[in-house]
């Protein structure tokens, strides 16, 4: 890293997921050598899907350039892949980053921006088939690297994705650090995280749950999509 302070641009939207956020902020914001910036459209307050409200958020517009560009997901995600004026944001900011990267969700900003054209990306289980639709390459990696894009899956995921990133920019060491600081140590009580692992009563459940959500999101991304050409 150099003498100047790198700077991680933190974009966030109303209904997005708070832990999206929170979890990749804890660590960015103890890395050596950086300015975090928490970001919104409009700025002012932003309030989570969970209804907690972020406060003091500056304006995108009022930002000229980051070193890496971040998004968090959140249901409301196919809402603003179709809003001209954020999407305008991320096309003029997305040049300027040396890392483009996203947790849950939030990859489908990137990949309606058109920054995931060939290139492998996570998202939540759910929604990740929806990448393809931007000409992504869906992977149900839990951090996924492709170059200088970094792309976590669903929510959680945001912790390791961060550690990653703190591994990047500040090394291994650095970043187990901060891992042990923050007693990272995931043992859950229940092996139910991954569809792959759930007990099919839940995963089936969860998926109808889902499922009822599905074809409205699934409208969003399309018509963002076919506005890429």
């Amino acid at each position: 890293m150099t003498d100047a302070k790198f700077r991680i641009l933190e974009v966030i939207y109303p209904g997005m997921t708070q832990l999206d956020f929170t979890g990749p902020h804890t660590i960015f914001s103890r890395l050596p050598g950086v300015e975090t910036i928490v970001a919104s459209l409009d700025g002012g307050a932003v309030e989570s899907d969970g209804g907690l409200t972020f406060a003091g958020t500056r304006r995108l517009a009022d930002i000229d350039r980051c070193d890496l560009l971040f998004f968090p997901g959140g249901f409301a995600v196919t809402e603003v892949i179709n809003d001209p004026a954020f999407m305008a944001e991320v096309a003029r900011l997305a040049p300027t980053a040396r890392y483009l990267t996203s947790v849950c969700t939030g990859s489908l900003v990137l990949g309606a921006a058109g920054l995931l054209k060939g290139r492998r990306a996570a998202c939540h289980w759910a929604w990740r088939d929806m990448l393809a639709l931007f000409g992504a390459v869906p992977d149900a990696g839990r951090v996924v690297r492709d170059g200088d894009i970094i792309t976590g899956g669903g929510v959680t995921a945001g912790i390791d994705f961060a550690l990653t990133v703190a591994a990047e920019l500040a090394g291994a060491e650095f970043a187990q650090g901060l891992q042990l600081g923050l007693e990272y140590a995931p043992a859950p009580p229940f092996d139910a995280g991954r569809p792959e692992t759930a007990p099919p009563a839940v995963l089936a459940a969860v998926q109808a749950n889902m499922g009822r959500l599905l074809p409205g999101r699934l409208a969003q991304v399309r018509e963002a999509a076919a506005r890429m050409g």
